[in-house]
């Protein structure tokens, strides 16, 4: 059995697992109480054609449990949804570090890294 220590996923469809990864940008107020965490997904299986339904928005699952978004828009090329764009807002510190740990985990479960950029 798999350590669950690390097991993150985001979903579109509850209990569908998205499997294409996301590019994922971080905005925070000066003060770092608020910001945003903005997600493109490029050619994402919920799109698909067979997949295709009505995305109402995009839950972050961890054992911890979710956090959901509702804003969730399709980009169309040529008349063909070819990516999907979400935003996770946070009002306070701890809602920060909650996203933060969600990322953390859903960074190790599915191999990844991260980089900071600054201005």
């Amino acid at each position: 059995m798999s350590n669950s220590n690390s097991f993150a996923t985001i979903q579109f469809f509850r209990g569908t697992d998205e499997p294409s990864v996301p590019e994922i940008r971080l905005t925070r107020s000066k003060d770092g109480r608020t910001g945003q965490a903005f997600f493109s997904f490029d050619e994402p299986e919920a799109l698909k054609p067979e997949k295709m339904g009505e995305i109402s928005g995009m839950l972050l699952i961890d054992e911890e449990g979710e956090l959901v978004t509702r804003e969730v828009k399709a980009r169309f090329v040529n008349g063909t949804p070819s990516a999907i764009e979400a935003v996770y807002s946070w009002k306070s510190e701890i809602d920060f570090q909650r996203f933060m740990r969600f990322a953390e985990r859903y960074a190790q479960s599915h191999g990844l890294g991260y980089s900071e950029t600054g201005n």
